[in-house]
């Protein structure tokens, strides 16, 4: 955990030359009317699986499904009159080019918006959809924003930037007064990170209207920059990750000398984890988050012990996902749970298995959804056949009651949770 130096008026002292309460506080005046509220909500489910009293802040319910425009519009609205007469730039492969693209066009200011060619193609047609002027150029963001910072200089056009800004940190932190305001009971804010824009503003709020309260940042073990610089964990090596939003490799300089000075803790997660966060958002509280947004709530699975019997606050930072790329998360995740899953059966190659077979597994209120029959294969005996099965169950406990009474029927059964169906 880094150390925090005091000071008279909240125990707490800011980084040096950067983003301090009054900021944050005159961020949410100017952004009052024009951005509305998101509900904070109990969550009796969550709460109950996990042993926390959980409350969710639902950015997803911005404009365009991200706690982003809070920064963006902030930074937009201080910007002088040239400047908003020559134009902005912002490199960005979704969340903050949207909300950059929305209050630029809203504000009468030109948007000029850097995006990686390997960005989604939903994510630029919603941008250019939007009002911006999108430019798609590099494999990597790091490539797109050395163009865009190239661009800013020789077009005279002004950087936002998504994360490594004063303004654009005073603008996230207000989400924080929102929870505190709804919530003055919170104990512990989990937080995604990727640059680390939104963990700096919250926390600059946070230790200022309650010192006490936790600040913990959260991050895919593939992308975790913060947590290396803090706490001392592994980097993660990259790659392609369901976190999107948050898979940046290091935390801005400015984000970063703040959550030294005020992040009580930054922990990882799996992707695994942020997957089943996905799709028990969408179970249970019938709400879409992105792997960013979900980060927090896979935290909280993860380590329930942790956080058992405190009042925790998540953000559900933004509901951008891809559909076809939602779908296969789902899928995944109803694999692992054992709720999707073949059966491999070893039978003979005679009338009436298939029959005997069928109503075993209805017998246990299992559903079929698919059936290969084999008959051949190197290892099958004369007049064998390979059966597989693909079934839905509720869960471990049925698929354990089926694998229980086909195998007490003779049938030698192995379940296989990684194959898709074909």
């Amino acid at each position: 955990m880094p150390e925090r130096a005091g000071d008279t008026a909240t125990g707490v002292r800011a980084a040096p030359g950067t983003v301090t309460f009054a900021d944050v506080e005159a961020a949410e005046a100017r952004l009052r009317g024009k951005l509305v509220p998101t509900p904070l909500a109990w969550s009796q489910t969550l709460s109950a699986m996990t042993g926390a009293h959980v409350t969710l802040k639902f950015e997803n319910l911005q404009f365009t499904a991200s706690f982003k425009e809070r920064g963006a519009l902030n930074r937009l609205l201080l910007l002088s009159d040239d400047e908003r007469r020559r134009g902005v730039i912002a490199v960005s492969a979704g969340n903050h080019a949207q909300g950059v693209a929305r209050h630029g066009a809203l504000l009468g200011i030109p948007v000029t918006i850097v995006m990686p060619e390997t960005v989604a193609a939903t994510k630029m047609e919603r941008t250019r959809a939007l009002g911006a002027d999108v430019v798609c150029v590099g494999s990597t963001l790091e490539e797109a924003m050395e163009v865009g910072t190239s661009r800013a200089v020789a077009q005279g056009l002004t950087m936002i930037h998504p994360y490594d800004d004063p303004a654009v940190i005073a603008g996230q932190g207000t989400v924080a007064i929102e929870i505190l305001r709804d919530d003055p009971a919170t104990e512990v804010l989990l937080v995604p990170v990727g640059g680390g824009g939104l963990i700096a503003g919250v926390a600059t709020a946070v230790k200022h209207l309650s010192p006490a309260v936790e600040v913990v940042g959260v991050q895919s073990e593939h992308y975790a920059g913060m947590a290396a610089a803090l706490t001392g964990a592994a980097a993660g090596d990259g790659g392609p990750s369901v976190a999107d939003g948050i898979a940046v490799r290091e935390p801005g300089a400015l984000p970063l000398a703040i959550a030294r000075a005020l992040v009580d803790d930054v922990v990882t997660v799996s992707e695994e984890s942020i997957e089943t966060a996905i799709g028990t958002y969408l179970e249970v509280e019938k709400v879409l988050a992105e792997g960013a947004g979900a980060a927090p709530l896979a935290a909280l699975l993860e380590h329930p012990e942790r956080f058992g019997g405190r009042h925790v606050a998540l953000i559900v930072s933004g509901g951008n996902i891809d559909l076809r790329y939602l779908a296969d998360v789902i899928v995944r995740d109803l694999h692992r749970s054992g709720r999707l899953v073949w059966l491999h059966l070893e039978v003979l190659d005679s009338p009436g298995t298939l029959a005997q077979v069928s109503k075993a597994i209805a017998s246990c209120h299992v559903n079929i959804l698919q059936v290969v029959h084999r008959r051949y294969g190197a290892t099958l005996p004369s007049k064998g056949a390979f059966l597989d099965v693909y079934v839905e169950t509720t869960g471990s406990e049925q698929l354990d009651e089926v694998v229980s009474l086909l195998s007490g029927l003779g049938y030698a059964v192995t379940t296989d949770t990684e194959t898709p169906p074909l």
